[in-house]
């Protein structure tokens, strides 16, 4: 249960991700990755039994934004080019 954090927290930078410039987003990705993975860490409390909760976090969120990156992009529509 709370697991849905990073997950959540993750999914939702993904699709924000997908609308940045191609040459920012692993940047981006891997900064806020850091960073809601800590958030999750104090937010479920984790952190007050070990701070290594914050190992798994951030691969969570780094996987989660992966995830809503390719809905992102997959779920915008793509207009043809007219001359």
């Amino acid at each position: 249960m709370q697991e849905f954090v990073p997950l959540i927290s993750g999914f939702a930078v993904g699709l924000t991700l997908s609308a940045v410039r191609p040459s920012w987003r692993w940047w981006l990705g891997a900064l806020l990755a850091v960073v809601f993975g800590v958030a999750a860490t104090v937010v479920a409390g984790e952190f007050a039994t070990s701070w290594a909760f914050v190992l798994i976090d951030i691969p969570l969120v780094a996987a989660a934004s992966a995830c809503g990156s390719l809905v992102g992009r997959r779920g915008v529509r793509r207009t043809p080019h007219t001359r």
